[in-house]
């Protein structure tokens, strides 16, 4: 364990999760001249998108690569990848973030769950000294064994996959939910449909749940199957009344593949290829043998659909348990930062203009502490990697004193073309990333379903 009575100012910025957002994190606060440490839960970094590797991005290299982990990779001769290559999710791991995390090395921990932040010595109810008082970030080993670190900052990158939304109503598992996952009749999101767990799926009847990308990206994937093995059948179920807003701003998209999965999807369900469960609102799950039986209150009333498989697609919410002894202010409703929640808020703002944000808007009443990334965003349904990026950038010229540099946030974002949402449902939210531009002069950003 650490002195805890080391100057504060010796002591590392702590950045919880080892995804894009979180090295990139560690690569501006080392250019600002500091000592990030990262802490990671799993065995490697970006553990998180290796569960999803297979799916491929519609954003090209370009938008994919911070600034400062750019300079820091390139110092090392590093060459980047064709930049209008859309890349899957295990070359963005393989082609980028593995060299960016070697070139980090020093700093990263894996196998080191954070389980909560503090500050040495005191709880929550302590006011006297907090602001000089180190962070206490206590970590879990896979062995059972803890450790305690001590840090001048923590910035919380960890994400949000690990903590998908529930499929029942009332922001609940619906009755029998979690023991039907269990059984493995319901999936992980994001499945490796072609590719892994293909036989989970060939020649079977698979229902996805959900309005958001990753809806979109299972049901193409499952199409693409169903053509080697027409006995695949296909439903999608959404909690509104039609399924439009996912189709996104196709042509008008000004990233083409993004635009191209919206129509691709709108033209697989016009053939009558999936049978489309709109105003699906689910209540309960049974078990009957091998099969899942959905209840269901539908556009015509109950409704009882029974299927091989569901996958969810329902996006996620942020585990802030961890954090129970700091100093926060959250929005109520999305539980992200408080002056961050009207922003992105997906019930009073479904898809317009969001200004570009940084460390003031995400400061908290606990001085040096921040939520980052898809984290951020709290329950609010599209978080682009760019904002991320600008996000840590931000903190970490205002950790080095440098808050002119902190308050001049810019974020050019290309259009969606597009301003509608799924409002009767959580909207797709994940951690693949969508989207990344950084350093541009524009005003405002753009954010759909």
């Amino acid at each position: 364990m650490q002195d805890s009575a080391a100057d504060t100012h010796d002591l590392p910025v702590v950045i919880i999760g080892a995804g894009p957002v979180g090295l990139a994190a560690a690569a501006h606060v080392r250019e600002r001249g500091l000592t990030p440490m990262v802490l990671e839960a799993g065995e490697s970094a970006a553990a998180a998108i290796r569960t999803w590797g297979h799916t491929r991005l519609f954003s090209p290299w370009r938008y994919n690569i911070d600034e400062a982990a750019r300079r820091l990779l390139e110092a090392g001769g590093w060459q980047e990848p064709d930049l209008n290559v859309l890349p899957t999710g295990h070359e963005l791991v393989d082609g980028y973030l593995v060299p960016l995390a070697a070139a980090l090395h020093d700093v990263i921990r894996t196998d080191s769950r954070v389980v909560a932040v503090s500050r040495d010595g005191i709880d929550k109810t302590r006011s006297a000294n907090r602001d000089a008082t180190p962070f206490l970030v206590r970590i879990a080993r896979p062995d059972g064994s803890h450790e305690d670190v001590h840090a001048r900052s923590v910035i919380d990158a960890s994400g949000t996959w690990s903590q998908p939304n529930p499929l029942g109503r009332s922001g609940l598992p619906a009755l029998g939910e979690d023991r039907a996952a269990a059984q493995g009749l319901i999936t992980q999101p994001l499945p490796a449909i072609n590719g892994t767990e293909r036989e989970r799926f060939a020649g079977r009847h698979v229902l996805v749940v959900g309005a958001g990308h990753s809806a979109a990206n299972t049901l193409l994937d499952l199409a693409e199957l169903a053509e080697d093995d027409p006995e695949t059948r296909i439903s999608w179920a959404v909690r509104s009344a039609d399924v439009s807003s996912t189709y996104g701003g196709e042509a008008d998209d000004e990233l083409a593949a993004r635009g191209a999965i919206g129509s691709r999807l709108r033209t697989l369900v016009e053939s009558g290829a999936v049978d489309v469960h709109t105003s699906f609102v689910i209540s309960g799950f049974e078990a009957t043998g091998d099969r899942l039986r959905v209840l269901a209150t539908g556009a015509a009333g109950l409704e009882d659909l029974t299927v091989d498989v569901l996958v969810p697609a329902t996006g996620f919410r942020p585990d802030l348990s961890i954090l129970s002894e700091l100093r926060l202010e959250m929005d109520p409703a999305v539980e992200a930062p408080r002056q961050l929640g009207p922003l992105i808020d997906p019930e009073f703002h479904s898809c317009g203009s969001v200004e570009p944000h940084g460390e003031q808007v995400l400061s908290h009443p606990e001085p040096g502490f921040y939520i980052v990334g898809m984290k951020s965003y709290g329950r609010a349904p599209t978080f682009l990697l760019a904002t991320g990026y600008e996000q840590v950038r931000s903190i970490a010229a205002a950790l080095a004193g440098d808050r002119a540099a902190a308050d001049a946030v810019h974020l050019d974002l290309p259009e969606t073309g597009v301003c509608s949402a799924d409002l009767g449902a959580s909207c797709d939210a994940s951690d693949v990333p969508q989207l990344v531009t950084v350093g541009g002069p524009g005003p405002s950003s753009s954010m759909c379903c």
